[in-house]
């Protein structure tokens, strides 16, 4: 089972890495009526805002490429050397780059103070999950670490997992483009992180072994 979901969970992470790297390359143009900036003329031309997105932009994609190769096992095993210096990377550019151009993006955040709120904390968290994990891995605490990791890269996955539910939502229920941007600015992220929670508690495994248990179990049951 873990084997499976191992692959599983590399296909669908190198997926989602190759999209948001062709979601990024637009942006790389730097032009001012590109994709997302369409909705953010109120705002760009304030030259820190605008630091801070191409900052956020650019780093947060080399952070879903980073974290990415850190679920590789066979990778690591070959290149032990790379987990080390990847994750040095991964950690300083959430530290100094990602997390708190983030944070200044989520202050000027579309849909008021409901969207910012979601942004401004998703960015504390995601800083504070990072700085966690580099704090217990300089302890020598990697079992802590290794947490830690997983829900600092939750969050890092955020860049995908609001774009896939404002995919659905938009396909589905066609609310107006401001409410649903306020949704999504909560779904992005907060699901992410009980999915991680339930996996650190160890809840899947539990529900997994209870089913293999259930689908073992001899049937009892005589016929007439």
């Amino acid at each position: 089972m873990r084997k499976i979901l191992n692959i599983a969970l590399l296909g669908l992470l190198a997926f989602f890495t190759v999209l948001m790297v062709r979601i990024t390359l637009p942006y790389l143009a730097f032009e001012d009526h590109v994709a997302f900036l369409r909705i953010k003329q109120w705002v760009i031309e304030n030259q820190f805002w605008k630091g801070a997105f191409y900052t956020h932009v650019l780093t947060s994609c080399f952070c879903l490429l980073a974290g990415f190769t850190h679920f590789n096992r066979p990778l690591l095993s070959k290149v032990p050397q790379a987990h080390r210096s990847l994750g040095y990377l991964y950690i300083i550019t959430i530290l100094l780059f990602a997390a708190p151009s983030g944070l200044i993006m989520g202050w000027y955040a579309n849909g008021g103070w409901t969207s910012q709120t979601a942004f401004i904390l998703l960015s504390l968290l995601w800083w504070w999950f990072t700085f966690q994990a580099f704090r217990l891995a300089r302890l020598g605490n990697f079992s802590a670490h290794r947490r830690m990791m997983v829900r600092s890269y939750a969050l890092t996955l955020s860049a995908v997992t609001l774009r896939a539910w404002k995919f659905v939502i938009a396909a589905t229920l066609r609310p107006h483009p401001m409410d649903m941007y306020m949704v999504v600015a909560w779904l992005g992220w907060v699901p992410n992180l009980l999915v991680v929670e339930l996996y650190l508690a160890g809840v899947f495994q539990r529900v997994w072994k209870a089913w293999k248990r259930k689908g073992s179990s001899p049937n009892l049951e005589l016929d007439p």
